[in-house]
């Protein structure tokens, strides 16, 4: 069994943010694998789908985004999850509007929802995906930026970004971590 974990904020007030973009990824794999309704557990909104035969959970964590490793660790040891099998899905200023980076492991590059996850797991060793959100201007406020709704000109990279996003999940899933970074890292 994996975990697919995307990283976000609950509530109608960051629906659509540049800091919910996990979210939309779950939300277009829920889509794309017809899952209608998730439940709430575990901290979390939690589905589960059938993705190249494995069982595959997908999570939105409802702690808000800098307590995400509460859902995870939860969700992970209930289901007995190896912290190898567990994806995590993140926003990221270092990448532009549009650009997505897969990862084995890493640091949390400063981004608190990692933060957290890594806390809370006590490992790095879990793999991510980082969806480019692009940086604030140099008066703009970091924690500002990334609780504001995408531009009209970041809105048109987004559908091509998320698909291809939730296609290095899927391939993830499917071929393992290598063969998902050299299909869609580049």
């Amino acid at each position: 069994m994996k975990l697919v974990v995307g990283l976000g904020n609950p509530g109608s007030r960051y629906e659509g943010s540049r800091h919910n973009v996990g979210f939309m990824v779950i939300d277009l794999l829920a889509r794309r694998k017809s899952i209608d309704a998730f439940r709430r557990r575990f901290h979390a909104l939690l589905g589960q789908a059938g993705i190249s035969g494995e069982q595959v959970l997908l999570a939105k964590p409802l702690t808000y985004m800098n307590r995400s490793g509460y859902a995870v660790r939860a969700i992970a040891g209930w289901y007995g999850v190896a912290i190898s099998d567990i994806m995590v899905v993140v926003d990221d200023m270092a990448l532009g509007p549009g650009h997505i980076r897969m990862r084995p492991k890493g640091s949390d590059g400063g981004h608190n929802g990692l933060k957290s996850v890594t806390a809370l797991l006590g490992s790095e060793e879990f793999p991510r995906l980082r969806v480019g959100i692009g940086r604030p201007g140099p008066a703009e406020d970091a924690v500002t930026y990334v609780l504001e709704w995408f531009t009209r000109g970041e809105l048109a990279t987004m559908p091509e970004a998320l698909g291809r996003a939730a296609d290095a999940v899927e391939a993830w899933v499917a071929y393992g971590i290598d063969e998902a970074m050299n299909r869609f890292n580049g």
